[in-house]
């Protein structure tokens, strides 16, 4: 191609540099070279709290989603963390650069000099660094609206206690205690006090597990008859808070099997009417000497579903949710992981079996539930999984280890006081992520 049939270095900066001019105020002359007017589909349109753009794909592709309309700072609701261990490191600190309704204003810890550095790295200011006892000093702070509780199972109730005495909103990690009374002292306290108490299960919140509840409830492939769902993963160092009992008030099951538990209610909204289950650990590996390594149990619903549930600390990582039908079956690969989900949906075709994929955008998850909270915070609205939520699980925990114990079916249900109809312990659906 001859030089002249294509834009030389020089034009292509002299095109680039008129348009930076027009953009930041027009600091170029009028009559400098530029490709033509600015149109809406380039520049888009303000309409409210949004900049919003016209579709610019063609019919073969799928719409964008609607570009990001974070909240000022000034107007976000504020957080302290309170708890600093690797779950706050590794996921909920940096989730807070997703967020669009919430900001990190504040950390608590029993450890001063990973709190001040912490800090240091987030932006967080010498004196909102608060250590456990520090609780009438946090209340001072205006700027803090919430905490997130993610500290060890058995110390939940104390924080939540605590947080709800000083006017704090209080976003809970799962699980919600170590017994259903502690869970229910949490919800009196928050209600007495006037704030809100929700449980961090961030995959009611995530993309991939919203669209499996909206698919196996629609209906589209018949009735849900059985459910599979696996969560398992290898464990070590037996010193870790999460294989002493007085910590964490049991092993694999509270703290990995209750997402199958939570997914599965979640998935159908309905309560199992029973529980049967069995627990195993090796005699020979001093790792479960106080909790269990291995737990399967199978939940029976009012609408006939049967699910079977397994979770262990003892196998290499898997996370699963199968659905099956009477036409077809959905399969969520990573279901409950941090990232990663795939779902997939299974159906016959003529005389063949299709198998297709349902592709979404990943977002977030605890980005997603911490700005769902913002958001019931400063609409007063009910939080989708609220404390009720935690409690109902806790309770059919208890109702696992029981028919574990006893070897025998335990007869559950749905919380009481909450009615029998479908999502019973829950909120409002969640805002649809932008």
């Amino acid at each position: 191609m001859a030089d002249d049939d294509r834009f030389s270095r020089r034009s292509l900066l002299a095109v680039g540099g008129a348009l930076a001019g027009a953009a930041f105020g027009g600091a170029r002359s009028a009559d400098a070279a530029t490709p033509g007017p600015a149109v809406p589909a380039d520049t888009g349109a303000v309409q409210g709290n949004r900049v919003l753009f016209p579709n610019w794909r063609g019919a073969g592709d799928p719409a964008p989603a609607p570009s990001p309309a974070p909240q000022p700072p000034s107007q976000r609701v504020g957080y302290c963390i309170v708890g600093l261990g690797r779950l706050s490191l590794d996921e909920i600190l940096p989730a807070f650069g997703e967020t669009k309704r919430s900001r990190l204003v504040a950390l608590m810890s029993g450890s001063p000099d990973k709190a001040r550095l912490v800090a240091r790295q987030y932006g967080v200011a010498d004196e909102a660094v608060y250590g456990y006892g520090d609780w009438d000093r946090l209340k001072q702070n205006s700027e803090v609206q919430a905490v997130y509780i993610v500290t060890p199972n058995a110390v939940h109730r104390e924080n939540v206690l605590a947080a709800a005495g000083v006017g704090k909103n209080v976003l809970c990690e799962k699980p919600m205690a170590v017994a259903s009374q502690e869970c229910r002292d949490m919800i009196d306290a928050c209600a007495k006090a006037g704030v809100k108490l929700m449980i961090a299960y961030r995959c009611q919140y995530e993309p991939y597990n919203r669209a499996l509840v909206k698919a196996v409830r629609g209906g589209s492939l018949g009735k849900a008859r059985l459910i599979q769902a696996f969560n398992g993963q290898t464990t070590g160092l037996p010193e870790q808070w999460r294989l002493k009992k007085a910590l964490a008030g049991g092993g694999a099951l509270p703290d990995i099997g209750l997402y199958c538990l939570n997914g599965t209610r979640a998935l159908l909204g309905e309560e199992p009417d029973s529980v049967q289950a069995t627990v195993h650990s090796p005699p020979d590996d001093p790792k479960f000497k106080e909790v269990e390594e291995t737990v399967s149990f199978t939940l029976r619903f009012p609408s006939g579903v049967i699910a079977q549930c397994m979770t262990s600390y003892g196998v290499h990582e898997s996370r699963a949710l199968s659905i099956h039908t009477s036409a077809g079956a959905f399969d969520l690969q990573n279901a409950f992981a941090y990232r990663g989900q795939r779902l997939f949906v299974g159906r016959a075709e003529g005389k063949s079996e299709a198998r297709d994929e349902k592709i979404l955008s990943h977002k977030n998850q605890f980005a997603l539930e911490i700005d769902h909270f913002s958001r019931c915070i400063q609409e007063n609205v009910r939080p989708r999984t609220p404390g009720e939520e935690g409690l109902q699980d806790q309770i059919l925990m208890e109702a696992i280890y029981e028919s574990a114990r006893t070897g025998a079916p335990v007869k559950t249900g749905p919380l009481p006081g909450t009615g029998s109809g479908l999502d019973a312990t829950r909120g409002p659906e969640p805002e649809d992520p932008a």
